[in-house]
């Protein structure tokens, strides 16, 4: 119990900072006033500090949507029914869906993983169309008890350890985003969300799906009776997920935590996938080093999270779709921070006359 979870968290060693000093060195000699491309340079120090390049490898990418179902919708805290869940992985894999349009222009391909639908996706999984690794069909309801069992929660983070393994080592990318579908999934996350950041539900709760403001208090009265009733240890990561949690946001944390241990880059999406990103940082908060944030949603508790994460996001669409959408649109900045690194030329290297005297650092 635990060995690939334990091997992995000993495996994870923070970005390297040799190799971070190395591109801000490259970058300040860049044929351009000082530091003119802004955040986009710093993306791409922070690339060389996880890669330890100075020619970031990330031309294959990835967006895995990890899916799963959750037993407190039976409170009636989203706009749409669980069935919707099983109907939107069905979309994904026929590529009809937000995440398919944005991925295939940003080059991404997209993997769906079934980490707990509660409808079942045999003839899928048999077809290959996603990767099936259900832990149950769909969590418990957080309002009167566990979503999970502890060891539910373990089994849900060495699987997604086990798809960032197969993305990273089998399929071969180099750039990971993370995404996710499952309704009902903003309450367990806002839930996940007060109690790592310590929070109140009020302030970590928004309109997931669309909600008016009768349904988000009442959404965020279940959230408190699930704090009260469940207990949640804020010091231990595997608690709270498995008393608050979801399959695929424990599979999204594992995804985090694989992919850090092989000095991958992980986009991470919304509210949902920053959930995840908290659990991981509790389990090891060197992890932290590989997280990019793709964006700032609209939802309160992702401001929260990313605060909590001290992330800077690279984009603010007011988005608020999940899917890992906003990883996917967040990707073509990160390609664009590894080219300005590997092809950008310094003023020696184009005979280009030092400007630094006229623009000083």
């Amino acid at each position: 119990m635990m060995k690939i979870l334990n091997q992995t968290l000993f495996t994870i060693a923070p970005a390297s900072v040799p190799w971070r000093t190395r591109a801000t060195e490259r970058l300040d000699q860049l044929t351009m006033p000082h530091w003119a491309l802004g955040r986009l340079m710093d993306l791409a120090v922070d690339l060389a500090g996880i890669t330890r390049s100075l020619q970031p490898p990330i031309q294959r990418k990835v967006v895995v949507v990890m899916a799963a179902d959750h037993g407190v919708v039976a409170e009636g805290v989203s706009k749409y029914p669980q069935d919707v869940t099983w109907q939107m992985v069905a979309n994904f894999v026929n590529r009809g869906a937000s995440i398919n349009a944005l991925a295939g222009q940003a080059g991404a391909d997209v993997r769906v993983v079934d980490m707990g639908i509660a409808q079942g996706m045999k003839d899928l999984a048999h077809s290959g169309a996603i990767i099936s690794l259900p832990v149950a069909r769909g969590t418990a309801n957080i309002a009167k008890g566990p979503a999970m069992t502890r060891a539910q929660a373990i089994t849900s983070l060495e699987s997604g350890i086990q798809v960032a393994r197969r993305m990273i080592e089998t399929e071969g990318y180099e750039l990971i985003g993370v995404g996710e579908m499952g309704i009902g999934n903003t309450t367990p996350s806002a839930a996940l969300i007060a109690t790592l950041c310590g929070e109140s539900a009020l302030s970590s709760t928004g309109h997931g799906t669309g909600i008016d403001d009768e349904q988000r208090r009442h959404k965020v009265a279940i959230i408190e009776a699930a704090l009260r009733i469940n207990q949640p240890n804020p010091e231990d990561g595997i608690d709270v997920l498995a008393k608050l949690g979801g399959f695929e946001i424990g599979g999204i944390a594992g995804v985090i935590l694989g992919a850090a241990a092989r000095q991958k880059p992980v986009l991470i999406d919304g509210l949902i996938s920053t959930a995840g990103a908290l659990i991981a940082q509790r389990l090891m908060p060197t992890a932290t080093d590989y997280m990019i944030a793709a964006h700032r949603s609209v939802e309160k508790g992702h401001l929260i999270a990313l605060r909590h994460l001290e992330k800077e996001p690279l984009l603010d669409l007011q988005l608020r779709l999940g899917e890992g959408t906003g990883a996917a649109l967040a990707m073509n900045l990160v390609e664009a921070a590894a080219r300005l690194l590997s092809e950008v030329k310094t003023f020696s290297e184009a005979a280009v006359s030092n400007q630094n005297a006229v623009h000083p650092r």
